[in-house]
């Protein structure tokens, strides 16, 4: 059954990323020293390098596996398929096809934003892939209905998207410094160098995707323990859709606030979320 359902996966990619190493392609590493694996997965307009300030903390302790989502700027933008990542399950497929790769059968994996809605469906899949998943700055669904308020309304979502298109540069500068949130001006530069990484039609793909995207139904299936980790203050994710979680998720789950401010704990407050990190994880 793996052996067919790899297969069917491998015919699924576009002849660009089957003609090369998937593993390559995505520029998957594997370091550290400990017995324990670690995935980290970064979110939308980052790549890997978003890690490079928390990894220090845990390379005496786990293999840690880092690796960009197809969209990233750090990779080739050849291998983005539109129809294939249309919706997360591309996504998921990736992660599940790489930890597969490896032959790593059990691990705690953190998620960025829209990694953590792809580590949800992925440990819905594979429950017994994952010892824990750790989701930061989590949302369901990010856009607001009727009877959930945990997001952006509708017509904000379509600014947003306008502005994308009309301006890509001049939405970068203006939306890099709100979701930073903290006075760092480091993160800022280092977000928008990750934003304008990216090309402009696959970033307003991918956010259009992530803004239709609603795991809210599957969530009472996820029995894996799950720890969420939100900012004191998000402009771009209130503190409701952490509470929204830690109600429906189905397995024991715990919620950690951090002492900063912004969307992007990695880059602005990397020592206090590490600390947070491996407190969650020894659990």
């Amino acid at each position: 059954m793996k052996i067919a359902c790899e297969l069917q996966y491998v015919l699924s990619l576009k002849p660009q990323i089957m003609s090369h190493n998937l593993l390559d392609a995505l520029n998957v590493r594997v370091v550290g020293d400990g017995d324990r694996v670690l995935v980290l997965a970064h979110g939308f307009g980052t790549d890997q390098s978003a890690w490079q300030r928390v990894l220090p903390y845990f390379l005496p302790h786990y293999r840690v596996v880092l690796y960009d989502l197809v969209c990233a700027g750090s990779v080739n933008p050849g291998y983005f398929d539109f129809r294939r990542y249309s919706t997360l399950d591309g996504y998921v497929d990736d992660l599940l096809f790489i930890l597969d790769a490896l032959c790593i059968d059990r691990c705690a994996y953190v998620g960025h934003s829209v990694s953590a809605m792809i580590g949800i469906l992925a440990a819905i899949r594979r429950p017994s892939l994952f010892t824990k998943l750790v989701l930061i700055g989590a949302s369901p669904r990010f856009v607001n209905d009727e009877d959930y308020h945990c997001g952006f309304e509708q017509e904000q979502i379509e600014q947003v998207f306008t502005a994308m298109q009309s301006n890509y540069e001049a939405w970068v500068t203006g939306h890099a410094p709100l979701a930073v949130g903290s006075d760092v001006p480091a993160a800022v530069r280092e977000f928008s160098r990750t934003l304008f990484n990216m090309r402009p039609d696959i970033s307003l793909f991918v956010l259009r995707t992530v803004f239709n995207s609603d795991i809210r139904g599957v969530l009472g299936l996820v029995t894996v323990p799950c720890c969420i980790i939100q900012t004191a203050h998000d402009v771009l994710l209130p503190a409701s859709a952490a509470t929204y979680l830690t109600d429906h998720l189905g397995g024991p789950n715990t919620m950690e606030v951090l002492n900063t401010e912004g969307h992007l704990p990695h880059l602005t407050a990397p020592g206090q979320l590490a600390q947070v990190l491996r407190r969650v994880l020894s659990r």
